[in-house]
Formats: C-alpha cells, sequence, structure tokens
C-alpha cells in the first residue's frame, strides 16, 4: 500500500471545479452539456483501460494509502491525475466503502458507424426509465455475444452512474448509441436486410420459432407502457415469453437477457 503522487492538481476544496465532477454523480444535462460521465470501481475502470475508452482524468485520494492496482492504474495513466482529500472521492465514488480511483470517461458520439453489422443482434430499449435496466442490458448483451444497445425515445442516461454500475463495465465494452426512434435506427442499417422482433405479453409467434441466426433487432419496450406504436408498427413479428406464477411479467432487462440467450444458443448450433 502506498500513497499517490505525482499529481497534475490537487483539489483542496469543493470548489467550481469539484463541483462540475459532482454535477456528473447525478445531473444528465451537465453530463451530455460536458461529454463526460463518471467512471466508478475497479472492473468498470479496468474494462475502460482495456478498451482504451477516452479518458479525460483519473481521480485519486490525496490523503490514504492505495492497493497496487490503483497505484499501477495512477502511474500508467496517460489522463489527468487530480488528487483530493478521500471524503471528497468517496463522495463521487458513491460507495459503502473507501473508494481508491474514480475515472472521467469522455461520452462518444451517436455515430451509426459504431454499430458493428455482423456481430449477433441490435437490442432497442423504447422509452426506458430505469438506468439500472439499461446496464443490465448492456451486461446481457455482453454475455450472449449482442452487438450494440440502441436506447431510444425519452429514456433514461446510459451513461448515469447507476447503468455504469449495473453493468459492471459492459457498457464500456459494447457499443451504446442514442437515436429518436425507429426511423432513425432504420436509416442507421441496411433496409431489407434486418428482422424488427418485438417482445410483447401479447406476443404473435414463440421464441423458439424465430431464426435468430438472420440478422436481427431486438425491440423491448418500456418497462410500464410496452413499445410505442411506432415500434409496433415497425416489428415484423413480436414474441411472448410465458410466465407462470404470481408474476405478472417479467422486468425488461430480463426478457431481452432470454431472447439474447437464445438468439446465441442458434448461433451455436448453426456454428455461426
Amino acid at each position: 500500500m502506498q500513497q499517490l503522487e505525482q499529481p497534475d492538481e490537487v483539489l483542496h476544496t469543493r470548489n467550481a471545479e469539484f463541483q462540475q465532477l459532482q454535477a456528473l454523480v447525478a445531473n444528465r444535462t451537465k453530463r451530455h452539456r460536458q461529454q463526460a460521465f463518471l467512471i466508478q470501481g475497479v472492473r468498470p475502470l479496468s474494462i475502460a483501460i482495456e478498451r482504451s475508452w477516452p479518458i479525460r482524468a483519473l481521480l485519486g485520494p490525496s490523503d490514504r494509502q492505495v492497493s497496487d492496482w490503483a497505484l499501477e492504474t495512477w502511474q500508467s495513466s496517460s489522463a489527468r491525475r487530480v488528487l483530493m482529500p478521500g471524503e471528497m472521492l468517496d463522495e463521487l465514488g458513491e460507495k459503502a466503502d473507501v473508494t481508491e480511483l474514480v475515472g472521467v470517461g469522455e461520452i462518444p458520439a451517436d455515430d451509426p458507424a459504431r454499430l458493428p453489422r455482423d456481430a449477433g443482434p441490435i437490442v432497442v430499449i423504447d422509452r426506458a426509465t430505469q438506468p439500472r435496466n439499461l446496464g443490465m442490458l448492456a451486461r446481457s448483451i455482453d454475455a450472449f455475444g449482442g452487438a450494440a444497445l440502441v436506447v431510444t425515445g425519452h429514456a433514461a442516461d446510459p451513461y448515469d452512474p447507476q447503468a455504469v454500475r449495473a453493468s459492471t463495465g459492459s457498457l464500456l465494452a459494447v457499443p451504446v448509441l442514442r437515436a429518436e426512434g425507429p426511423e432513425q435506427v432504420q436509416e442507421w442499417l441496411e433496409p431489407g436486410t434486418w428482422q424488427y422482433v418485438g417482445t410483447d405479453e401479447t406476443g404473435e409467434r414463440e421464441l423458439r420459432e424465430l431464426d435468430l441466426v438472420r440478422r436481427t433487432v431486438i425491440v423491448l419496450g418500456n418497462e410500464t407502457r410496452g413499445m410505442s406504436t411506432a415500434w409496433r408498427d415497425a416489428c415484423e413479428t413480436t414474441v411472448a415469453l410465458p410466465v407462470v406464477g404470481t408474476a405478472s411479467s417479467l422486468n425488461v432487462a430480463v426478457t431481452g437477457s432470454i431472447v439474447l440467450h437464445e438468439a446465441l444458443r442458434q448461433r451455436i448450433d448453426a456454428g455461426a
């Protein structure tokens, strides 16, 4: 255990710069105005570094020792290195225990060139209200070989710290884009080469009947109201996942995970 040294800057008080960092925790408007978000936790920050994610600053404690991981990350970083009192860093880390490092990541542009065309299904979630669901979906996309996550409509922010934490870093490994709605997504993808499959309690077909080896866009609706009319019209078919017991429906991230797993199973069976 050693203390961090040779910072580019040291913050001693909750000055204007610290307040700008603090705004990245809970203020969506300021996150997107600054085009920056916080990367909290060992795994998300490690994945960001492994994937060469643009990191504007690395924040560390000025008054306590850190682990070998934090020391090595600090010393090897080319980002601006900022030290501050541990209690201030803990506010940015939002953890119950002490925080060693927090990264300030750059929010990428919603550029359709970032969408892989031949790497599994693209998942669209329409008007999601819970950041954690976005994070959990990104985690499942990462785990089950999906290509990307597209968030449409007036929705939660995928760069909310809750989403990044729930993804355990997968939001930094999976392309995530925001779009207005189906027309924009359809413009991004080659017309006629993708099938659009919606999930709905009154779905027309069973999941196992679908050919998910094809290029597929999986559409998930709002947690309460389901898909919008525009997305229903854009989908060629809808699937329902039967449930038993007292549950009335599945969490949207769970629904997406089940469809993604079936798509992976089919691709493995087909040798794709």
